[in-house]
């Protein structure tokens, strides 16, 4: 969000520019590789839906986790690179915690360097 100094008072303007963003997630065990395949494609959609693009998903596979998470001891990793406008933060967040085969999931932002 950015101020717009106009007459002596400060004005919100929305920031409309792509951001390029990390998002790992975890699917859980019990999803073959055709489920995660689809899961993947579900979230390359929703993003070229919402006028953003998928620059690389880079399938990690199958590994055992830190911790147990939900009485899981693995799941499968994905890690994407996205471009997107952050007013689709919010309903991409809904849908990673509305869905049942993602365990856990992380999203950064990737600062210019």
């Amino acid at each position: 969000m950015l101020l717009a100094r106009t007459r002596g008072k400060f004005h919100r303007k929305e920031d409309t520019s792509m951001r390029t963003y990390e998002l790992t997630i975890i699917v859980g065990p019990n999803v073959d590789e055709d489920g995660v395949n689809q899961v993947v494609e579900n979230l390359t959609n929703f993003v070229q839906a919402n006028n953003g693009e998928v620059a690389s998903t880079d399938m990690w596979g199958r590994r055992t986790l830190a911790y147990p998470i939900n009485k899981h001891r693995e799941g499968t990793y994905v890690l994407f690179n996205l471009n997107l406008d952050p007013g689709v933060l919010v309903e991409l967040e809904r849908n990673l915690k509305l869905s049942e085969r993602i365990i856990r999931y992380l999203l950064l932002v990737k600062e210019d360097s």
